[in-house]
């Protein structure tokens, strides 16, 4: 099949990690793959390099960007019609708010001047535009455009269960439309066991003690991430236990304000930022910890739960979204989001018990292994494109 992905941007993201693994598997089963996405603006990172390297094609339309720009998006979306009416796609397969909506919107003026019906339209819902943390009119917006993109899509794949049930809860398309396919991640590089040596080498390039109890988080700094949820729980958890450190993998544009709040609290001695870590480095940075901390308001699956898992880590994360789906009483904590107690409560529970954290993080290793495995993600989406160029033949 000749197939077009259109992703915003190449970012360090769950997204564009899923997308890539798509990508590259799709065009090692055979398929031609060609990868449409926007420049990589902002400091989360990139992964252009990763992309460029693989047996696919990458094309980038500058105009393309995350934030709303009359211009530029109409630029992007006449760029984006015509490089699929050079490329006569079977499949045009979207991710991500701003190119879900171009490139739908391309595909379909594609698809209504074909013969044969062509190309077939699919979503990815890694999560939605729309969430209880802005204001309500900016929902109504995003949900009525969502609505008339959705009556130009054929099917829609969610990352988590949770993303179906709030889409079609908002009247975005009808369930029979939808399929959940939990987003791949390489699972061997983090059910692999991490050298001690290599684990000593990273704590000490970070000046983490032998004996500390580690809390890790791996999100960008960035809004509605939780970031500030942590740092009022280490508040109340420093004073009870003096040997925890708390590890703060990523980039983003909170990272000075976060900093002055840890100063403000007379926190310093304990917290750690890395800034962006290489992807190959996440299970480095994941088994060098003792216990993953997520309280993030918006996500759909975070990337980094089952990541941790995987390394028989166990994850305290507040219950939103599709947190549930993996995380409960035998493999974490859920907390209420916003619930600085509870959170509080959680930590301390997992940081005191040494035998707790290893009990759950073993029964959480076996609750996700082979359940995030690339080739069961890519093997849902091919039957799907399958399933559905069958149907318009």
């Amino acid at each position: 099949m000749k197939i077009v992905h259109i992703i915003t941007r190449l970012i360090l993201g769950g997204a564009q990690e899923n997308t890539l693994i798509t990508c590259k598997l799709l065009a090692e089963r055979g398929h031609d793959v060609t990868l449409i996405t926007g420049p990589a603006l902002g400091p989360e990172g990139e992964l252009f390099n990763r992309a460029e390297q693989e047996n696919y094609k990458v094309n980038t339309i500058d105009e393309m960007i995350r934030a709303i720009h009359p211009y530029k998006d109409f630029i992007s979306y006449i760029k984006i019609k015509n490089l699929l009416k050079k490329l006569q796609p079977d499949i045009v397969h979207t991710h991500s708010a701003k190119a879900g909506i171009l490139g739908r919107f391309a595909a379909n003026a594609l698809k209504k001047k074909s013969q044969n019906n062509l190309p077939v339209i699919i979503h990815t819902i890694h999560g939605l535009a729309f969430h209880p943390y802005q204001s309500q009119w900016l929902n109504k917006f995003y949900i009525a455009i969502e609505k008339t993109a959705a009556k130009r899509t054929d099917h829609f794949i969610s990352v988590a269960d949770a993303m179906t049930k709030q889409a079609i809860a908002a009247g975005i398309s009808s369930p029979e439309k939808y399929i959940t396919a939990y987003s791949a991640i390489e699972e061997e590089q983090f059910l692999e066991t991490v050298p001690l040596e290599q684990i000593k080498q990273f704590r000490g390039e970070y000046q983490i003690p032998d004996d500390a109890v580690v809390l890790v988080t791996i999100a960008r700094l960035f809004n509605l991430k939780g970031h500030k949820y942590i740092i009022q729980s280490a508040k109340k958890l420093s004073e009870k236990f003096d040997n925890v450190i708390w590890l703060f993998v990523g980039d983003g544009i909170l990272k000075d304000d976060l900093k002055r709040s840890i100063d403000n609290l007379q926190l310093t001695a304990k917290f750690r930022f890395t800034g962006l870590l290489p992807p190959t480095q996440i299970p480095v940075a994941i088994h060098s910890s003792d216990i993953l901390v997520h309280p993030s308001l918006r996500e759909g699956l975070a990337r980094s739960i089952p990541q941790a898992m995987l390394c028989a880590r166990p994850a305290v994360s507040f219950d939103i979204d599709g947190a549930k789906e993996v995380v409960n009483k035998n493999t974490g904590r859920l907390v209420q989001p916003k619930n600085i107690e509870q959170l509080t409560s959680a930590c301390a529970e997992l940081i005191a018990d040494k035998n707790l954290r290893a009990k759950l993080g073993r029964q959480a290793r076996d609750s996700v292994k082979g359940k995030f495995a690339p080739k069961n993600m890519v093997d849902k989406i091919e039957n799907l494109y399958r399933k559905l160029t069958t149907s318009v033949s």
